[in-house]
């Protein structure tokens, strides 16, 4: 049987065949939008099962170029799920993600692998926690080699990676680790994603650099990197790779201007702030590890910001969730996007930590997002659609997604000192939407920036 994400793709192929002339290349060996396909054999009139629920979906309502863009998203836009997706429902959201997750294993298979829970790892690595010497030694002794051992001061924290067994994947050696070494902390290394948007590097793009001054309010991101945009030309920003050297990318540039732009109509919510900048990507769509956001959250704590954005989502990781707590502990703030998988979905993470603030995202209308994920628990909303934010280079681009929420409510917990202030300001909502609406001014219209 063939591989879902072969058939969903061979499936689009055929229904871009019917709707367009030039269709017919892409069975060629071509693609959609760049996803390169295997070969296919159809007979005509003959389209590969895609499931129940994707099928009407994928074959109706979306373009292949839409297509591209829920399976394998690119920079090229921030824009979220096209709204026959994003109003499809959780059936479909949920199988949509499990797609997305196993297209990138599929094309990073190198670095990446499966959990087994249909998670991307980075492959052939665990990571431990503070190990004692004598747990170590058993492991060693099992068939682990150490590949790095890493002493994240900043946090009082020992992070040891530990290649598996030759032979093993990442869930056996888990599984086998547990019975040799019990008393290790032990878990994978997660990949993490943006709730929204893409973080493909734009190779032409600047990074920005600080060229303004900063009122001392410092806000911390993890994202992607942050390109040059006249709307920040006056801000302070220091930027700092952890998967290499940072590179710009459309997602953290549209996070970073909703907090520190300023240009005309467009308004970030924190003008003035200092932004600091964990690029944990490197431009590299299969970075973004548990390991390198522990990294990342360690050099920005030791910088002292109040609060701290993470717009992306994953699942719950001990060593992110040991950090965050640390974090906390310091009188930290942390705002994390609940994502944008739908109901159905598992809970995601790192919004679902306790104390964590979970944000969700309104339209225009005050309407929770249909395809908003879930948390463990949820704190508060702001706008995260019907909204422009920069994008790389002079211009801007319509944004949708939890992602572009968390930002907003990020800026006004730096702005009002605490989460417990913004109960006040919040305001009612339609669906699920926690304590309530925050930052509901926050939005810029699309055509006030020339946004078609």
């Amino acid at each position: 049987m063939r591989n879902f994400s072969y058939r969903l793709l061979a499936g689009l192929t055929v229904t871009s065949i019917a709707a367009t002339a030039a269709g017919a290349q892409l069975l060629g060996g071509g693609g959609i939008g760049g996803v390169q396909l295997p070969p296919v054999d159809l007979r005509a009139g003959e389209a590969p099962v895609v499931g129940p629920v994707l099928g009407p979906v994928l074959n109706q309502r979306i373009n292949s170029g839409q297509a591209q863009e829920v399976i394998r998203p690119t920079l090229n836009s921030v824009a979220g799920l096209p709204d026959a997706i994003a109003e499809a429902g959780p059936a479909t959201l949920s199988e949509i993600r499990k797609m997305r997750l196993r297209e990138l294993i599929r094309a990073n298979r190198r670095e990446l692998e499966s959990d087994g829970r249909g998670q991307p790892v980075r492959r052939g690595v665990l990571i431990v926690i503070n190990p004692d010497p004598s747990s170590l030694q058993q492991a060693l002794r099992a068939g682990f080699r150490i590949a790095a051992d890493d002493r994240i001061e900043e946090l009082g924290m020992r992070s040891v990676t530990l290649a598996v067994p030759r032979g093993d994947s990442a869930p056996d050696a888990l599984r086998k680790l547990a019975k040799v070494a019990p008393a290790l902390q032990a878990d994978f290394d997660h990949v993490y994603e943006p709730a929204g948007g893409s973080l493909s590097p734009l190779a032409a793009a600047a990074l920005a650099s600080s060229s303004g001054s900063a009122s001392g309010r410092r806000i911390g991101m993890i994202d992607g990197g942050v390109a040059s945009h006249p709307s920040m030309s006056g801000a302070g920003i220091e930027q700092r790779g952890f998967a290499g050297k940072a590179a710009a990318t459309g997602h953290g540039t549209a996070v970073a201007s909703l907090i520190v732009g300023k240009q005309g109509p467009f308004n970030g919510a924190a003008q003035g702030a200092n932004l600091l900048v964990a690029d944990v990507y490197g431009g590299n769509q299969a970075a973004g590890s548990a390991s390198t956001i522990v990294k990342a959250l360690a050099w920005l704590s030791a910088k002292g910001p109040a609060v701290i954005n993470i717009s992306l989502v994953g699942p719950s990781n001990k060593m992110v969730g040991r950090a965050i707590e640390i974090v906390r502990q310091r009188g930290q703030t942390v705002v994390a996007a609940v994502g944008n998988d739908g109901p159905a979905a598992p809970p995601q993470y790192p919004a679902s930590y306790p104390g964590v603030i979970a944000v969700t995202g309104v339209d225009a209308r005050g309407r929770a997002l249909a395809e908003a994920g879930r948390a463990g628990h949820l704190d508060f909303a702001a706008p995260g659609a019907d909204m422009a934010a920069a994008s790389p280079g002079s211009g801007y681009a319509k944004v949708r997604g939890t992602s572009f929420a968390a930002p907003l409510v990020t800026s006004r917990i730096a702005v009002t000192g605490s989460a417990r202030a913004l109960v006040a300001e919040a305001r009612p909502g339609r669906g699920k939407v926690g304590r309530g609406v925050v930052c509901s001014t926050c939005r810029t219209d699309p055509k006030a920036v020339r946004v078609k």
